[in-house]
């Protein structure tokens, strides 16, 4: 068993700059990465989003502020709001992040290797699909 007692955290100086990101994106560990078991509270600006990716077990995503998207590869992309929690099933294609008109928390759970692609094309990115 692991526990981490609670603590005041501060984002860092600087934002994370990656070749998993487009845009400006905060990553705060929850837990060290324990058995294949990945838990980051991420943060994310307007407009930033994650590189399509996979997970070798699945994903765990819970909404905690702001707005934002998650898409699946061949899917539209969906609204996501505070408190919505997202199964992404083990070798799912997809990628998530803030829309352009506000920030995203969301507590990312990331179960067994992940793998990363390409960044999102313009047009994959732009928004959910119309209502």
């Amino acid at each position: 068993m692991i526990i981490m007692p609670g603590r005041s955290r501060q984002l860092p100086d600087s934002a994370r700059k990656s070749d998993t990101f487009t845009g400006t994106v905060w990553a705060d560990p929850v837990l060290p990465a324990t058995d294949g078991v990945v838990i980051n509270t991420v943060f994310f600006a307007p407009g930033a989003r994650t590189f399509w990716h996979h997970h070798e077990h699945g994903q765990i995503l819970h909404v905690l502020a702001g707005s934002g998207l998650v898409c699946s590869d061949g899917g539209p992309a969906e609204p996501l709001r505070p408190g919505d929690v997202v199964w992404v099933p083990p070798g799912e294609r997809h990628w998530h992040g803030a829309g352009s008109g506000s920030y995203l928390v969301h507590l990312a759970i990331s179960l067994g290797t992940t793998v990363w692609a390409e960044e999102v094309a313009g047009a994959q990115g732009a928004g959910p699909r119309p209502m």
